[in-house]
């Protein structure tokens, strides 16, 4: 599954303790963050920076092993940051689609046998290399992670529209919109719509929690800081409608 959104909107945060969920549940399952920033699964490691796909590219090459790119974290979760270019140097959807490539040519997926791969993908502009998941057929599902607010919609908007351009060529279909709610008003009523629009239903919501960022403070997920919490129990309800859509 590909978990889009715009940047800040909590995508990362989401996938990571969807991770979580699953792995708990005794699942095999490897995130891999699509963005130039490489902090999709910092929380899943409890802090600290991995070498990204790119930079072990550039400073490997051929002697790049798979066990270099991949990073065990919470629960068992395979960690992999595919990275981006130097700012001005690059373009970071490119980056992507070297990473993407990589782990296919190092059999990353037949290797580790995952029963679930997370795709956290930056959606503010899903030029080509964003789009990878999407049209390389990596993903089955597309979830939208978004609030109320007006730029957050606008970017599920344009995400939701690349996923029904490429529709007809059977790639992945849009499995639904995530609220993460940020409490602004018409909040539920603007996503709704959104949903409505493109031809979708809310799959989940989240509320605002400061147990969220509790956890992040300590870099954990949710579901290891705070297991018994509420947002923990919002977190494994969510995973679970997750699988459910992909096995429709």
């Amino acid at each position: 599954m590909a978990i889009y959104g715009k940047g800040g909107i909590g995508k990362s945060t989401t996938a990571s303790n969807i991770a979580a969920a699953f792995a708990q549940n005794g699942m095999r399952v490897m995130q891999i963050g699509c963005d130039p920033k490489a902090d999709s699964t910092v929380n899943l490691r409890g802090g600290g920076s991995v070498p990204t796909v790119l930079e072990l590219i550039r400073e490997r090459g051929a002697a790049l092993t798979l066990e270099e790119l991949v990073t065990p974290g919470f629960a068992g979760v395979l960690c992999v940051e595919a990275g981006g270019p130097a700012p001005g140097l690059g373009c970071a959807g490119r980056g992507i689609i070297a990473a993407m490539e990589k782990l296919k040519e190092k059999r990353a997926f037949e290797i580790y046998k995952p029963d679930a791969v997370i795709y956290d993908v930056l959606g503010d502009v899903v030029c080509g290399g964003f789009a990878m998941p999407i049209r390389e057929g990596y993903a089955n599902k597309v979830f939208v992670v978004t609030s109320g607010e007006n730029m957050a919609l606008h970017a599920a908007a344009n995400i939701a529209e690349a996923v029904a351009n490429f529709r007809s060529r059977g790639y992945a279909t849009l499995g639904g919109i995530i609220l993460n709610r940020r409490n602004v008003p018409r909040e539920e009523e603007k996503v709704a719509e959104l949903a409505s629009d493109v031809g979708t239903k809310i799959v989940g919501a989240l509320d605002f929690s400061p147990t969220v960022q509790r956890a992040e403070e300590i870099s954990k997920t949710v579901l290891e800081a705070f297991p018994e919490s509420e947002m923990a129990g919002e977190y494994r309800e969510l995973a679970r409608r997750l699988l459910a859509v992909c096995g429709e």
